[in-house]
């Protein structure tokens, strides 16, 4: 805490913790302790746009998956299918469903990362629990040393499976447009089911201790149900031809607040659904839903805003795509009140929900006779131009659009990652908890973690969300006197 004026004092968090990438909050308190505005505000900058221009088209989901360490996954498949579209190149079957398994998996291991280590210690170990303990150590210390060895070789032995077919799995090679690089061994397969099966058993293992810890708490049940934590909201998420929840292909669907249908459209018709705001005091663009314009930080069904993310993917589909799935999906909708849900912190119980989604597919693909085929890959042949890929990563909506010479060498790169797509309801979140959390100028670290746990629930990866054009960071330096009052300001 440090005061910048004799009336006004500004409560900073920086780093803020336990997600991906870079950020902090900046609170404002007027002369009574009251917060005036909280900003999650993003210094970091990322160039990928600009630097793959002139690269062939086939390095993208390689050099894509640099963003990000944690979900390097997202970005492979998205630039794998966005080639696809841009080679107008179909994969066979079988091509189909490995990338689908690997996506499946990593969506397993993804979601298991978050539960456990990033956003769960917030319940598990409690939000206002000494900091020190609120991460994996914490966790294990609560839920005991034999629960931490599952969690641990749960994601090792999936990661193990992804790095087969990808080759590591931090920058996985395995998307070629039209299929794939590898293929699955008739006498590995066994392994690939024995991995699968207990996947499942693990995600409904975790859906058993969110139920224990989090749902019999009824201090979580009121924190998650509070008006603090509530947006309401659009929307988005990929949906197969059933309407029901799909991580790697589909429609993307939207509703409106009231959960009615609001749009439904094809990975190539984005842009006409889809603009970005630009605000001076984050390096994340806001996007927004072109119909209705950009209205400002509010919620409603008169705002432009949407959210993605677990519990957008539950709201805007009409379910799940596999029986236990579905049946973890109905009963988070009837404990919370009905469908859809607006409540940010429901986020972790919708992301349990997903990792059976995820398991159960696995079993189901591993099972599929086409899985060991050797026809993996269809060679492109049409002449590049333009291409769109859409995939929903653990955090949301991903877009990926390339334009190409006609040789094939990168024009134009968009990149609109989930954390983009959640920005401007994580932005209003922030400042929605600081305002119903800090009163009379009370602070403390844990109060200052509970505001926190109003970005976390989301998973962001700023790394991802945060792109410039035309690839140049401008510099803003405010120097202050002692009092904090501003003296001068130099821009670049």
């Amino acid at each position: 805490m440090e005061a910048t004026t004799t009336t006004i004092r500004r409560v900073t968090i920086d780093p803020i913790t336990r997600l991906e990438g870079h950020g902090k909050i900046d609170i404002f308190l007027d002369d009574k302790g009251e917060v005036t505005k909280a900003y999650y505000q993003i210094p970091e900058l990322r160039g990928f746009e600009i630097f793959s221009k002139g690269r062939p088209a086939e390095d993208m989901p390689q050099i894509t998956s640099r963003i990000c360490g944690v979900c390097p996954t997202a970005h492979h498949m998205a630039g794998t299918k966005a080639l696809d579209d841009l080679y107008k190149v179909s994969p066979p079957p079988a091509a189909r469903k490995i990338r689908e398994l690997i996506y499946n998996l990593f969506m397993l291991e993804d979601h298991a990362l978050h539960v456990y280590i990033l956003g769960g210690p917030d319940f598990i170990v409690g939000p206002d629990a000494p900091k020190e303990l609120r991460n994996i150590v914490g966790v294990i210390g609560k839920v005991g040393v034999d629960v931490g060895k599952k969690v641990i070789s749960m994601r090792r032995r999936v990661r193990e499976l992804i790095s087969y077919l990808g080759g590591k799995v931090i920058h996985p090679v395995f998307g070629l447009p039209g299929g794939v690089a590898k293929g699955i061994a008739q006498e590995d397969l066994p392994k690939f089911k024995e991995v699968a099966n207990d996947g499942l058993e693990f995600a409904r293992f975790t859906l058993q201790v969110f139920k224990d810890i989090v749902l019999k708490n009824d201090t979580y049940v009121k924190m998650i149900t509070s008006d603090t934590y509530t947006h309401k909201t659009y929307y988005m998420g990929l949906v197969d031809e059933n309407n029901k929840v799909n991580f790697y292909d589909g429609k993307v669907r939207v509703v409106d607040p009231s959960g009615k249908e609001f749009l439904k459209f094809a990975p190539q018709q984005y842009l006409d659904h889809i603009a970005e705001q630009v605000e001076p005091w984050s390096y994340v663009k806001f996007p927004y839903l072109k119909q209705i314009g950009w209205k400002g930080f509010i919620d409603g069904a008169e705002s432009g805003v949407y959210s993605v993310a677990p519990l957008a993917r539950l709201n805007a589909s009409d379910g799940m795509a596999t029986a236990e799935a579905q049946t973890a999906c109905d009963e988070l909708y009837k404990t919370l009140g009905g469908k859809p849900v607006h409540m940010t912190l429901a986020n972790h119980w919708a992301r349990v929900v997903e990792m059976l989604q995820a398991a159960e597919r696995c079993v189901e693909l591993v099972n599929d006779i086409e899985i060991t085929s050797k026809d993996i890959r269809t060679i492109p042949t049409k002449t590049p131009t333009i291409g769109v890929g859409i995939v929903e990563a653990p955090r949301g909506t991903l877009i990926h659009h390339y334009e190409t010479d006609e040789r094939g060498l990168i024009t134009k790169v968009n990149l609109i990652v989930a954390t983009a797509h959640n920005g401007a309801r994580i932005a209003m979140g922030v400042d929605k908890a600081a305002k119903g959390l800090i009163h009379g100028g009370k602070v403390n670290d844990g109060l200052l973690n509970m505001i926190e746990m109003a970005f976390r629930a989301y998973d962001p990866c700023n790394a991802c969300a945060t792109h410039s054009l035309p690839g140049e960071m401008p510099l803003l330096v405010h120097i202050l006197d002692e009092r904090g009052n501003l003296i001068q300001e130099l821009r670049r």
